[in-house]
């Protein structure tokens, strides 16, 4: 019944490997959370010297979509990002938006 429960997730509370990133889009007030999973987001770069991902977040009201690309090492830990029609911001940021 262990197998079952493991295979369909029934098992337990399972850790959240997800790398958090927050963007505002050009000409929006709403700062996005955008949510890599290392394990499945990332792609080996060319030189197969790294990983990168690329994501596109939207806010409800916003005229312009944030294109973000992210780099990362071959550890996976992250390196440097480029975001088009929008701006990377703090996560102290976002949670001041939101009110917490």
């Amino acid at each position: 019944m262990n197998f079952l429960k493991n295979l369909f997730g029934g098992g337990g509370r399972h850790e959240d490997r997800g790398i958090y990133f927050y963007v505002q889009p050009k000409m929006c007030k709403e700062i996005l959370r955008v949510r890599v999973d290392p394990l499945n987001d990332l792609s080996q770069t060319e030189d197969g010297k790294g990983y990168w991902c690329r994501k596109v977040a939207s806010a409800a009201r916003c005229p312009f979509q944030a294109e973000i690309e992210l780099y990362f090492d071959k550890n996976k830990r992250f390196k440097d990002s480029t975001v088009e029609n929008g701006e990377l911001v703090s996560e102290e940021a976002w949670r001041a938006g939101r009110g917490d």
